[in-house]
């Protein structure tokens, strides 16, 4: 099975190759700046607490408001909490989302809100 091509490396101006957003020697960078899952928050307690409203919230939210019934995979925090703890686990913050709406949604919205760790 052929393989997809290599893309340059999302840092400017670098010209390396790779399969990744970033080269080898980028991707440390910038993985040190934003921080593993874990030590954003994603951890075990998140896991639980994120099953726990999907259960209750079955559907997506933006996909209902066109009159779609589309399971919800992902819990999105609607402003993006950007580390803020109290911010993080306030559940009216909270909605459920099909991946595909929270990647529309990240991409358009959240990628332009300024960090503020």
């Amino acid at each position: 099975m052929p393989k997809k091509p290599q893309k340059p490396c999302g840092h400017l101006g670098c010209p390396s190759l790779t399969d990744n957003r970033y080269c080898k020697e980028h991707g440390r960078i910038y993985e040190k700046e934003r921080g593993s899952a874990v030590e954003r928050g994603y951890d075990s307690r998140w896991r639980k607490a994120r099953v726990r409203f999907l259960k209750v919230h079955p559907l997506c939210v933006k996909c209902k408001e066109e009159d779609k019934l589309v399971k919800a995979t992902v819990v999105d925090h609607i402003v993006p909490h950007r580390g803020d703890k109290k911010l993080f686990w306030d559940e009216s913050n909270w909605q459920a989302l099909c991946k595909k709406c929270h990647d529309r949604k990240t991409r358009n919205k959240d990628q332009y809100q300024e960090y503020t760790y």
